[in-house]
């Protein structure tokens, strides 16, 4: 132990006597591992943001949305759940709670409203007033689209923080009309405020009367319809999940559809799905910029091998006093490792710092974060490249024969 000691402190000594020239050799691996860990920090940023929207939507509901396969989407085919599949959960679903239809009335990318000379481009959603509890959203000025709402088709609506500032309306826009289309609606509420992310405002729609935004529609037959199920009972999530999905493909296998064009999915599951995209991304975006490593480590060889080169008498005198060749190999091993260590934790350092800097300057990211694992992880991978890149120029230096050693000039 002392030994190995005394080999860690000589190599150190020896990173100290040639400050700039090691700066310069860890450069690569500081560029590496920084490019690394900002990448990912970035992204689990993302992944936490994304945890916590859906856990807000509770643990007790259920999502029923389409699905087109990309074959049919090349196909220009579109899979759709309709108002009768609809209907056919609200017969086929005794027990459960609120079955709540949502869908998107002009279209999945929204359209253009106005409001006196003011007009801009946003969402136009149309649901149930059970949304407000499926998707844990509720008004902070004015009321929710009602029951009453819905049965007399009223054109009313509630509005984001974000629309209400885009369209020049007073601080409480309840009371106030905006067109939609070629109706005008009356604002009855103003939603709590819930940010952005990933640059996506959560603020910048309008909710009408689900029945309302049918006879907005020119055809009903084309919706395409995304349906919260809140279960009473979370132990029968499970039950009401496969009946939901029973129901679906007995009714979609009688329209001559194949049945499987569609997905039942809980928030969890939702949050799950864009998790595993944005850690799939991330590692793709890592693995791209770890290539620098690669890089770092091929410098850190050149330089280990000009450093044996130097040292080659000093070397020659370090045998001659029965220094052994492990002795030498280790002493190099461990300078090579040790200046990869230092690379690895200053990239850390600027990596963090890089990622906190790119939350705070793009509008909507969410703050980074770095786990614990990717630190250690980076350290102790930057090691091994300064090991594994290190030992032909260690080995040269044990392989060395004293007489020769002591001869070069």
């Amino acid at each position: 132990m002392a030994d190995l000691l005394l080999i860690v402190e000589s190599a150190w000594a020896s990173i100290r006597a040639h400050a700039l020239r090691s700066l310069l050799t860890v450069l690569g691996i500081v560029i590496g591992v920084a490019s690394v860990i900002a990448v990912v920090s970035v992204f689990q940023g993302m992944a936490a943001s994304i945890t916590d929207q859906f856990a807000g939507l509770g643990a007790n509901n259920l999502t029923v949305r389409s699905e087109t396969s990309f074959d049919d989407q090349l196909q220009g085919r579109r899979s759709r759940i309709s108002l009768e599949d609809y209907q056919r959960l609200v017969d086929g679903l005794p027990g459960v709670g609120e079955v709540s239809p949502s869908f998107n009335v002009m279209g999945d990318h929204g359209g253009t409203v106005h409001a006196g000379r003011a007009d801009t481009f946003t969402r136009v959603i149309a649901s149930s007033p059970a949304y407000q509890h499926s998707r844990q959203v509720y008004p902070r000025l004015g009321r929710f689209i009602t029951a009453a709402d819905n049965d007399s088709r009223r054109r009313v609506c509630v509005i984001g923080e974000k629309l209400r500032s885009k369209l020049e309306l007073p601080a409480d826009p309840v009371g106030q009309y905006i067109r939609i289309g070629s109706e005008w609606c009356k604002v009855v509420g103003l939603m709590e405020e819930r940010g952005e992310v990933f640059g996506f405002s959560q603020d910048d729609f309008v909710l009408m009367p689900f029945a309302t935004g049918l006879a907005l529609v020119k055809d009903a037959s084309q919706v395409d319809l995304s349906i919260d199920v809140q279960v009473a009972d979370t132990a029968e999530m499970d039950a009401v999940k496969d009946r939901i999905d029973a129901l679906l493909r007995q009714s979609r296998l009688r329209g001559g559809s194949q049945g499987g064009d569609f997905r039942v999915e809980t928030a969890e599951q939702l949050g799950d799905s864009l998790k595993s995209i944005i850690h799939l991304v991330s590692m793709v975006f890592a693995g791209i910029v770890g290539v620098s490593l690669l890089v770092g480590g091929i410098g850190i060889m050149n330089i280990m091998l000009v450093s044996v080169t130097e040292r080659t008498r000093e070397i020659g005198i370090c045998k001659a006093l029965g220094a052994t060749r492990q002795a030498i190999l280790l002493q190099f091993l461990s300078e090579a490792a040790l200046l990869s260590a230092i690379g690895g934790v200053i990239g850390v350092v600027l990596g963090y710092a890089g990622g906190l800097l790119a939350s705070l300057v793009i509008p909507g990211l969410p703050p980074a974060t770095v786990p614990w694992w990717t630190v250690v992880l980076s350290v102790l991978f930057s090691a091994a490249v300064g090991v594994v890149f290190g030992t032909i120029p260690a080995a040269k230096a044990a392989g060395l024969d004293p007489i020769d050693a002591l001869r070069y000039e």
